[in-house]
């Protein structure tokens, strides 16, 4: 039996062949059958070198953002409200084990210094380079630099003898707050200099080159990173992405496309609302137009009277009419239309039932983004719950706490240093051993940490009754539950002992201690009461 054999086309194939099928594959970046993966082209780029590409149309579009939206600004002050509060209180924690104090003598060396502390940072002349905010004012401006720019950049300077005197302040040492535009973006990868940052060898910063304005001239200068004891001279504050990054980037560059949408849907809808608003009544009428009456004029008399009929049945109408009067203004009367006319009141369909949801979900991806709650962002609590509120704020209340340390935190740090540095070398504060041993035990004597606002709560009373419990359960101690409302428990323990002691001498019952009966004072009865 010969085999049949089949003449095909070259570049073709049998009809009866199988259609070739996909083989099935597991890999990332598997795409289906729309093709939306493969028509997403990305490109990988170290952090550094795209922060430098793109820094400054960031920053730009940030800051007119800022500038140009209610919304937005209010969610930086929220910001500032939520991280810095009124002040970032000083709670000096300094280790004064190794020079030979005692606890009680390390206490009242810290509330020293803390007492110093907050006269010196409230005071605009002693703290600022140029005379004119307090430490809280300037935290505040760092923050918006940090919102708008992705960063906030500090110089700690000495002013000598003679400005001292000049501006009649006792103390040199002051920070100075510089725009973060004011670092230039030159680079040179063969001296070490990345983005206005000189490094050394093993990538540690050296210097800041920054651009002064002199005489209307911009002149640049690098700015020594520590001097030669090994003070800090620059503070720079930002949140890196990568180990190697040395500019930070403004969190609104994540949701600036978000913004943009946001801001073109409300400029549209406010548009045809007020096209809307304007055409909102229209009449309808069965009358016949211009055209319809110019028939009617043209009809013969002859044919059974018709051209009668239709006129005297129009001008029955129009009579009735003109006894009907249409009102759409404030008379609150009855309109009254001719026989046939129908009239109609549009109400704008504008936002639809779309609108709302759509652009609730941009400014939940915008405060999300930013580091705030929704709610905050949006001051729009109708569908907030207490359950809610509570995990939002938990949520949320961590990234508050870590921006306090990462960007606001250094600054003071950094200024406190300088200032015990001052303070102890001038004899100012007293510290055995001197300024000598100050310089080896630099560190363990300016720790400290910086308190904030407290933490916001939806009912404050299941919260005090949360803290009791901890506290009668010893699941917690009254530093941290003080730290919760922004207070330092020093202070608190100091206020209520003086308290104290001014009711039992008023002879005034004692609000610190649990009474078992009786109205009676606490110093009348000081077998009957019982510690709280």
């Amino acid at each position: 039996m010969n085999k049949p054999r089949v003449r095909v086309k070259a570049g073709s194939a049998p009809a009866s062949a199988a259609p070739a099928r996909e083989r099935a594959t597991a890999r990332w970046l598997r795409d289906g059958a729309s093709g939306v993966l493969s028509m997403r082209q990305a490109s990988l780029v170290e952090s550094r070198d795209e922060t430098r590409r793109a820094w400054h149309r960031i920053a730009a579009l940030a800051v007119d953002f800022i500038q140009n939206s209610g919304r937005l600004k209010g969610a930086v002050d929220q910001i500032i409200a939520d991280t810095v509060g009124n002040e970032l209180k000083l709670r000096a924690k300094p280790d004064l084990s190794a020079l030979g104090y005692s606890a009680e003598e390390t206490n009242a060396f810290a509330r020293m210094l803390e007492q110093r502390w907050r006269r010196h940072a409230w005071n605009p002349a002693e703290f600022d380079f140029r005379g004119k905010f307090s430490l809280p004012q300037l935290l505040d401006i760092a923050l918006r630099h940090h919102v708008a720019y992705g960063e906030a950049i500090g110089l700690v300077e000495f002013m000598g003898r003679a400005d001292r005197r000049r501006y009649g302040i006792s103390t040199g040492t002051k920070l100075l707050l510089v725009t973060p535009t004011r670092l230039v973006s030159d680079t040179n990868e063969i001296e070490g200099l990345f983005q206005g940052v000189r490094h050394d060898e093993n990538g540690r910063p050296l210097a800041y080159r920054l651009l002064h304005r002199e005489a209307g001239i911009n002149v640049k200068r690098d700015h020594r990173v520590r001097d030669a004891q090994g003070r800090q001279l620059i503070v720079h504050c930002f949140d890196p992405w990568d180990g190697s990054d040395v500019r930070g980037i403004s969190p609104i560059a994540a949701a600036m496309r978000t913004h943009a949408h946001s801001e073109q849907l409300q400029d549209v809808t406010l548009a045809t609302a007020i096209l809307q608003t304007v055409f909102a009544a229209t009449l309808t009428s069965p009358e016949p137009s211009n055209e319809a009456f110019s028939a009617i004029e043209a009809l013969d008399d002859d044919e059974g009277g018709l051209k009668s009929d239709f006129l005297g049945y129009f001008e029955n109408a129009l009579d009735q009419a003109r006894k009907s009067r249409i009102a759409l203004d404030g008379t609150g009367q009855v309109s009254h239309l001719a026989p046939g006319e129908k009239l109609e009141l549009h109400t704008a369909s504008t936002p639809g039932g779309v609108y709302l949801p759509f652009s609730a979900d941009l400014r939940r991806e915008m405060a999300r983004s930013i580091g705030i709650t929704a709610e905050s962002y949006s001051l729009d609590y109708s569908g907030a719950t207490y359950s809610s509120t509570r995990m939002g704020t938990a949520s949320i209340w961590p990234l508050n706490l870590r921006r306090r340390e990462r960007i606001a935190a250094p600054l003071a740090q950094a200024s406190y240093e300088s200032w015990v540095d001052e303070e102890i070398a001038t004899g100012r504060i007293p510290l055995r051993g001197g300024y000598a041993v100050f310089q080896r035990h630099r560190e363990a004597i300016c720790w400290a940490e910086w308190q904030g606002p407290a933490k916001p709560t939806a009912d404050d009373e299941k919260s005090a009754r949360a803290a009791s419990e901890r506290l009668l359960n010893g699941t917690s101690t009254l530093e941290y539950e003080c730290g919760e409302l922004g207070l330092d428990s020093n202070d608190v323990i100091a206020k209520r002992s003086e308290e104290r002691r001014a009711l039992i001498d008023a002879d005034l019952p004692d609000i610190f201690e649990r009474v078992r009966g009786g109205g009676q004072s606490a110093a009348s009865r000081p077998g009957e009461v019982t510690s709280a």
